[in-house]
């Protein structure tokens, strides 16, 4: 697109309003308007002119503030949709089925629903970061459509404006004076006294200060954009873990975000207060019963060996022993793991034993362990007993089916196919906590002797290299919100019309009442002559035109 030539000889950007050089208007708008909007000097935004190829509509698009708001809103949504139940951190179970049995359990149909469209995991879902990648893509082209044509016409102004672009100004004033060259001079000294940068040239003053502050939402922008890319970092692999770990007594499990390292609970310990350490707890025990004083994992880490097979727990090099205690993590090679939770008595392994009914007479017993149970127990002389299912935490009968809502051993339940000498084809029996059902009358039975049980410790694995960007992020934020906030741009233009006339006009960014404070200090100095603000005047008309009305 052609460039547009201003009558001062200056050639400006296709879409500028002022020329950058004298400050005349350039479009018709702009000449019939009794103020100019100086948000951006009137300069060409590449959003405001560029509109044919799709490069230009997705740059425009992004560019929007009002886009920029919608996704913003949209987050912000999404992020409260994410706090109405637990998220998948805090879910007491490991696999996906497990998790949707748990959100199924505990909140019904809403639940189904809140797992089915994935906000159990939301701030990791693909949907969500897409979220997130758009408001910072907004936020970048906003910043660049802006701060560019803005910083481009600050640097070029000329000192000496014409006068239609003084006319335009909200702060405008002209007079005549007894000594224009005199009124100048006193005018510059004043300025600078109040800390203005003041330049001269033919004849005409301008003095600024506080530009810098003008980049304040720019910089704000920065540290949105340096906090977002921390939070995007956190979905690549080596960044960012949060994961849990449930470990049983005596257990060995591969810790989850931490490849080739191997976590073995030793023992969990439990202290609680009683009645004798206070009176209060005494008081507070009665009321809500047992209160935990500390509760700690004694744990050993393990590392695989460096030219070991990837998965192999057999083979495994120790690396130190700890207490994992609240508040007192475990540190290694970047990862805490700290203890959040505990489970008590969890049934470990259940012993029963297979007799004959008409004569008592046991024929052995049996062990099943309830984490990893063998399909067959042979109790000798062609006598075993085989585990048809197994559901760890039984939860009834439906359509004819047990069923188990999780795959902790919290209530189990066995089918076993019994088989004997005198029963080789075998004899079917379903038995659970305090209850045995036979499809037809047995001969034999399997019945509880005993239950050995275990502490399991709840742990949660961290690990957070965005940290800093994240800080650094929110600090580059602070000193944007800072920048802008309590400085504001001021510039006043002074210069000499015809014969003794003098040009005054001003503008600010805001805080307009300092302003005419400032200028009313060089008005009564320098002798120049009264202005006027053009809202204020125009503000007060208004209202008098209502009092009549």
């Amino acid at each position: 697109m052609s460039k547009i030539t201003c009558q001062c000889g200056h050639e400006n950007p296709f879409g500028t309003v002022l020329c950058e050089r004298c400050g005349r208007p350039q479009t018709e708008e702009a000449k019939k308007s009794k103020l100019v909007d100086m948000r951006y000097e009137g300069s060409a935004r590449r959003s405001q002119t560029y509109k044919r190829s799709i490069i230009d509509k997705i740059w425009n698009f992004f560019s929007s503030v009002k886009i920029g708001v919608s996704i913003i809103i949209a987050v912000l949504a999404t992020s409260a949709l994410g706090t109405l139940f637990p998220q998948k951190l805090y879910v007491p179970a490991s696999t996906d089925a497990d998790i949707a049995a748990y959100y199924e359990r505990l909140y019904g149909f809403a639940g189904v629903v809140y797992y089915k469209l994935g906000f159990y995991d939301m701030y990791n879902s693909w949907w969500f970061i897409t979220l997130i990648g758009m408001l910072g893509t907004s936020i970048i082209i906003a910043s660049i459509d802006r701060v560019i044509p803005l910083y481009k016409s600050l640097n070029k102004q000329r000192t000496k404006r014409h006068a239609s672009f003084m006319r335009r100004q909200r702060i405008y004033g002209i007079g005549s004076v007894e000594n224009v060259d005199d009124s100048l001079v006193k005018a510059e000294k004043k300025l600078k006294e109040l800390r203005y940068n003041v330049k001269i040239e033919e004849g005409a003053i301008l003095a600024e200060k506080g530009r810098f502050s003008r980049w304040g939402p720019y910089v704000n922008h920065t540290g949105l954009i340096i906090f977002l890319l921390g939070v995007l970092l956190r979905g690549l692999p080596g960044f960012y873990v949060d994961e849990t770990l449930w470990l049983r007594e005596g257990e060995t499990r591969a810790i989850p975000g931490a490849p080739g390292y191997y976590l073995k609970n030793n023992q969990f310990i439990l202290e609680t207060y009683s009645k004798e350490d206070d009176a209060a707890f005494g008081q507070a025990i009665d009321r809500v019963g047992t209160i935990a004083k500390n509760y700690q994992s004694d744990v050993t880490l393990y590392r695989e060996p460096e030219n070991g097979i990837p998965g192999q727990s057999e083979q495994l090099d120790f690396v130190k022993d700890y207490s994992i205690i609240v508040n007192k993590p475990l540190n290694f090679d970047g990862f805490n793991v700290f203890q959040m939770d505990f489970r008590l008595d969890e049934l470990k392994s259940m012993t029963f034993q297979l007799t004959e009914k008409a004569s008592d007479t046991s024929l052995g017993e049996f062990t099943v362990d309830l984490i990893n149970p063998e399909p067959i127990y042979r109790l000798g002389e062609g006598t075993y007993v085989e585990l048809k299912d197994f559901y760890p935490d039984f939860d009834g009968i439906e359509d004819g089916e047990p069923k188990s809502k999780s795959p902790i051993p919290n209530n189990p339940a066995f089918i076993f196919k019994m088989v004997t000498p005198s029963k080789p084809d075998g004899e079917m029996s379903f038995v659970a906590i305090r209850q045995t059902l036979e499809t037809e009358m047995n001969d034999y039975k399997a019945t509880f002797v005993s239950a050995e049980t275990r502490d399991v410790t709840g742990l949660v694995i961290r690990k957070d290299k965005t940290l800093y960007i994240l800080l650094l992020g929110g600090i580059v934020f602070m000193i944007g919100v800072t920048q802008g906030s309590y400085w504001n741009h001021r510039r006043i233009w002074i210069q000499k019309a015809e014969g003794n006339e003098i040009l005054l006009a001003s503008h600010t960014n805001k805080n307009w009442f300092s302003l005419r404070k400032e200028i009313d200090q060089v008005q009564e100095y320098a002798s120049l002559p009264k202005y006027e603000d053009r809202e204020e005047t125009e503000s007060k008309l208004d209202d008098r035109e209502g009092d009549f009305n």
